[in-house]
């Protein structure tokens, strides 16, 4: 097996470890490269900024190949990127987790395709490094983002008649929905905002319109929304266009958009150091709070549950996936028409859509049966506890 396991099955997932650092192209007789792994978007502004990154990881490891790739939609998939390294030479790979936090992709997903590959490929070595999780860089990277849209509106509102919402993208997973709650924390007592909140776009609760709602009746008269998002897309978009609709029927408070955090030059740092964590054998993941090795309230179900990926349905899409009612910029149009180029848009009962350009429909939170041409597939997802909360996931049901 990859030493990329994050969890399987309630067996020892800590990635092997090395007595020093070995930063040279060729060490002990390895070659190494390095692997970034995506989560990949319908929104081609949202691969660019990606691809992006991996280009800035590129200048900071100039002995080494740099290679990225998707678990879904976008092209090139993980594999591909996998089999560039390979190609190249490379016998030891370094495979980094372009996530803010360890949820149900970084803990399963990517590590499901790695493990997979290196089966397939014994000749090849695959160390698997953790999240960019909390991290002070990252708090100062949202700190500046925040910062640019407090300049750029003023300073006529002060710091204690203003607060601070937190829009994380949400999990099945509480310990990464808690992280969120944390960054907020460290955002709010760091500027001193008067209040701050969190909400998610999907999956838990609160979603982001019953957060705003929330925020808005506690009598602050600026609201600063900041989307804890790598990139665009349209969860980003959505998050932005329901603000707008928040200020709207709040005409007394003023509503400020700041900007998701995308390749600030602290991101870059954290993942760099992420990738030397490997080299040190320090890539360990925190597992003290993770719902697949305790017993945490509410996810008791999903101690020892495999590690396998639910994506493989979706990998690889390119073209077919990739949304064409908006250019670069997400506007946000696959939430208000159903188009007729083979998109068709699902509200899940884990509060997120999937257009996959091929018309197939899945339902996440229980065992679900896809159809793709002609091919069936079962997949059983963890069930998450709180589908119907108000609040949460059910609130965005179009259907009611």
């Amino acid at each position: 097996m990859a030493n990329a396991t994050a969890h399987a099955g309630g067996q020892d997932g800590a990635p092997e470890t090395r007595a020093a650092p070995q930063t040279g192209p060729v060490a002990g007789g390895e070659k190494l490269g390095l692997m970034i792994c995506g989560h990949g978007s319908r929104n081609r502004g949202a691969v660019r900024e990606f691809a992006q990154l991996a280009e800035r990881l590129r200048d900071r490891f100039p002995d080494w190949p740099v290679e990225y790739g998707y678990l879904e939609f976008a092209n090139p998939v993980i594999k591909d990127g996998l089999d560039r390294l390979r190609e190249q030479g490379c016998t030891r790979i370094l495979a980094v987790p372009g996530m803010l936090f360890a949820a149900g992709h970084a803990k399963n997903d990517i590590p499901s395709v790695l493990n997979t590959y290196q089966a397939q490929n014994p000749g090849v070595t695959i160390t698997y490094g953790r999240e960019l999780a909390v991290d002070t860089r990252m708090i100062r990277a949202a700190g500046e983002r925040i910062r640019e849209a407090l300049e750029a509106a003023g300073d006529d509102v002060p710091m204690h008649e203003t607060l601070l919402v937190v829009v994380g993208r949400g999990a099945s997973d509480p310990d990464a929905n808690s992280n969120v709650a944390k960054i907020t924390r460290m955002l709010w007592e760091g500027f001193g905002f008067g209040w701050a909140e969190t909400a998610y776009s999907g999956v838990t609760f609160p979603l982001v319109a019953p957060g705003l709602e929330h925020a808005a009746k506690l009598g602050y008269k600026r609201i600063v929304v900041f989307p804890y998002f790598l990139f665009s897309g349209v969860l980003v978009s959505r998050i932005y266009n329901t603000t707008d609709e928040v200020a709207e029927r709040h005409p007394d408070i003023e509503f400020l958009k700041a900007g998701y955090l995308n390749d600030h030059p602290q991101v870059i740092d954290t993942m760099a150091d992420r990738v030397q964590e490997i080299l040190q054998g320090a890539n360990l993941m925190n597992c003290q709070m993770c719902k697949y090795r305790e017993q945490v309230l509410g996810f008791e179900e999903d101690v020892g549950r495999p590690q396998e990926s639910h994506h493989h349905h979706v990998e690889g899409l390119g073209d077919d996936a990739e949304c064409k009612l908006c250019e670069d910029v997400c506007t946000g149009a696959c939430d208000q028409v159903a188009t007729g180029d083979g998109h068709h848009h699902h509200h899940h009962a884990d509060g997120h859509d999937h257009a996959h350009g091929h018309g197939h429909d899945h339902h996440h939170g229980h065992g679900h049966h896809h159809h793709h041409d002609g091919h069936d597939h079962d997949h059983h997802h963890p069930v998450y506890p709180h589908a119907d909360h108000p609040l949460g996931p059910r609130s965005m049901r179009k259907d009611g």
